[in-house]
């Protein structure tokens, strides 16, 4: 539907009035929400009506700290849930912490006596007197001996194994 000077008067009067576009797109009918903001910026109108807010900023609300979730609940659930139970499926825990090892101090190297066969796990602050590394045995590519290497790497998400096998 064309503006004609009838319409752009009573766009004017409705802008000036306070209404929002998609209030004025409704009474002038025919016309978007966005036809009408377009309309406003080709004409230059701007000083609008105050509103009937209060110009006082509104008080934030408090949120009271949530209790812990399961792990479907981690992220919230606005819009679109369709994919939520995907993943849901795909969630793993995190595995419990493992339990730190006593070192015999027999098998404690410091960076002095370290070696590339031995676990490079540091132990301790490094500003302290006792600070060492684990020393143990290791056996692969990685730097610590088994049960530092359970510590420091996670097991891959489900997902990725699942990409990486095919």
């Amino acid at each position: 539907m064309a503006w004609t000077d009838d319409r752009v008067e009573l766009l004017k009067k409705l802008w000036a009035d306070g209404l929002s576009a998609s209030q004025i797109a409704g009474r002038l009918g025919g016309v978007t929400r966005n036809a009408v903001i377009g309309k406003v910026h080709r004409l230059g109108l701007s000083g609008r009506a105050t509103s009937s807010r209060s110009s006082a900023p509104r008080p934030r609300r408090s949120h009271a700290p949530r209790p812990n979730r399961g792990p479907g609940l981690t992220f919230g659930t606005r819009g679109n849930v369709a994919l939520k139970p995907t993943f849901e499926a795909e969630y793993e825990p995190v595995p419990a912490p493992v339990a730190e090892l006593v070192i015999p101090l027999h098998e404690r190297a410091s960076i002095l006596t370290l070696k590339e066969s031995m676990c490079h796990w540091p132990i301790g602050d490094p500003t302290e007197e006792d600070f060492h590394f684990c020393g143990r045995k290791k056996d692969g590519p990685t730097p610590y001996c088994d049960h530092h290497a359970r510590m420091a790497y996670q097991p891959a998400q489900a997902r990725r194994r699942r990409q990486a096998g095919g």
